[in-house]
């Protein structure tokens, strides 16, 4: 928790949500409460746990939703896998509506998915690696929009990374059904064509897509359609990036860049301001969420970052406050760095290895 507090801080995150797809899965009320009580000891960021939907995060059997949120969860989520079937999303999303909390749905159809490591199409044949299609993202993604038609629950989908998938967010959204989505910082500006380098740490589920899926994302961006953008921080151990392509985990970490990613590859070519850019990260998710913070109010706590967004710099693994130094930005070069980052008033910045 020290670390991973740390690395937010000094990506200029104050508050951060953390994923139950963890050993063991924050399915119980003592689990949500430990998170809690470890971040409050760390004293560097805000940490609101995101609650199991089911036991095991196995989509069998749902947890107790009232006592995770009494105990501070602030949403649901089988995050690394999806909800399993239908009639579980039903059941989930009709508990959920009690206590006015959103599913976070990680959109894969697993049969689909075929057991494929990155995106299908030309290079995933070049590489000779089995493919992971884009339908298999949409696929549950309207399984999931079909039964919120009926169930008029809170719905996130999370990580958005194909152009058919923020097509059916933005008919969704026309329709008033209520769902937001967001998409992560390697969906901007990577693509399966990056995989020819066989660097693991672009290794991610969803996987990398196509030039056009990553032109729809920053379009989906720019009209509203992606309500936020989210770090997808998933850390991994060395040893286990550290193998060939196809028997890595997926995952990169994403605290320390997600700042400095959006304004190289969003706000510098011009496709949103600087303003429009830091709502994507700040008051956007918060609402996502109903958590506090992302605007500065008189009377609020002090939570803030204070950055020059013209800094450029390069991602060494020395500059990551991150135990895991699986970034899929290692090496890049970089423009717009955070500074100091100040919670409740006092600063929690992390120390630069590299000016």
């Amino acid at each position: 928790m020290n670390t991973g507090s740390t690395a937010a801080a000094a990506g200029g995150f104050t508050s951060i949500a953390c994923m139950p797809n963890t050993d063991p899965a924050i399915d119980e009320r003592s689990v949500v409460e430990f998170i809690i009580k470890q971040a409050r000891i760390a004293g560097k960021a805000k940490v609101y746990p995101v609650a199991a939907a089911t036991v095991g995060r196995k989509g069998e059997r749902l947890t107790e939703y009232a006592q995770l949120v009494d105990a501070g969860a602030v949403a649901v989520s089988d995050d690394g896998d999806p909800v399993r079937d239908a009639g579980i999303v039903r059941r989930v999303l009709e508990y959920a509506s009690q206590f006015d909390i959103p599913l976070i749905e990680h959109c894969q159809d697993m049969a689909a998915s075929g057991g494929g490591i990155m995106n299908e199409g030309f290079y995933s044949t070049k590489l000779g690696f089995d493919g992971d299609p884009g339908y298999s993202e949409q696929i549950c993604l309207a399984r999931d929009l079909i039964i919120l038609d009926t169930i008029r629950s809170k719905y996130h989908a999370a990580h958005i990374s194909t152009r058919g998938s923020i097509e059916l967010i933005r008919r969704a959204k026309e329709r008033g059904l209520p769902v937001t989505a967001e998409t992560a910082p390697h969906y901007i500006c990577l693509e399966d064509k990056d995989l020819e380098t066989f660097n693991t740490s672009l290794k991610i589920n969803p996987p990398l897509r196509s030039a056009e899926d990553r032109e729809a994302v920053i379009e989906g961006l720019k009209d509203g359609t992606l309500d936020c953008i989210a770090s997808d921080h998933a850390p991994h151990a060395p040893q286990e990036k550290q193998v060939e392509f196809q028997n890595a985990p997926p995952g990169t970490v994403g605290l320390e860049t997600t700042f400095s990613v959006i304004c190289t590859h969003l706000v510098r070519p011009g496709h949103l301001t600087l303003p429009e850019a830091l709502a994507l990260i700040t008051h956007k998710p918060a609402a996502v969420l109903g958590i506090p913070g992302g605007r500065l109010k008189p009377g609020e706590p002090a939570d803030l970052a204070l950055f020059e967004p013209e800094e450029e710099w390069m991602v060494h693994p020395d500059d990551l406050h991150s135990k895991s130094k699986n970034s899929a930005f290692i090496g890049n070069s970089l423009v717009g760095r955070v500074k100091n980052t100040i919670l409740d008033g006092s600063n929690v910045t992390a120390p630069m290895v590299h000016s």
